[in-house]
């Protein structure tokens, strides 16, 4: 399986989120499945690419030409796909992903998460997005789509294109039903 993964490229925050992001990676790699990701040498980019390629799995860099300018790629990318800004990697990484999983992560991440799950409720692909709620991370995320529901804001039921994993064994409950 390929599994998209996106997340922080910040390497200031809680270190829970770093040992579950290498729990994850490492899990990847030995199960043989193949990381696509933004390429990026930071944050929990650089800790998931670097656990995969651990546990010899592959990475796949979906890397826009400003990362490369600064040299933020990372050294654990085997497949590097070079696009030119943001709108168009988030669409090679969808394309080139059978699932998404969403771990801690700011804006962007905030931006791929409703980019794919938009993107399932007019019909462009059923692929699904799943929340890592790593120490209850998306909880306020989560109430708000809750709300939105309330309010009809949300056709039908988010929870058809957005699952939650609270535990990592949630987390690969939920992969291995897709």
């Amino acid at each position: 399986m390929k599994i998209g993964v996106f997340c922080s490229a910040n390497n200031n925050i809680a270190d829970i989120y770093f040992e579950k992001t290498k729990e994850l990676g490492r899990w990847m790699g030995e199960n043989h499945h193949t990381l696509v990701y933004g390429g990026c040498n930071s944050g929990l980019m650089e800790c998931v690419a670097e656990a995969v390629k651990g546990a010899n799995g592959t990475v796949i860099g979906v890397v826009p030409t400003i990362l490369e300018k600064h040299g933020r790629i990372s050294d654990f990318v085997d497949v590097a796909v070079h696009t030119d800004n943001l709108s168009d990697r988030k669409d090679l990484l969808l394309a080139h992903s059978d699932v998404i999983i969403a771990l801690p992560g700011g804006i962007g991440t905030l931006d791929e998460i409703f980019t794919v799950a938009a993107a399932h409720t007019i019909g462009y692909h059923a692929k699904k997005v799943i929340l890592y709620n790593i120490e209850h991370f998306y909880d306020s995320l989560i109430a708000l789509l809750n709300d939105l529901k309330e309010k009809n804001m949300v056709r039908g039921s988010w929870e058809d294109k957005i699952l939650c994993a609270n535990t990592f064994e949630e987390l690969i409950e939920s992969l291995q039903r897709l």
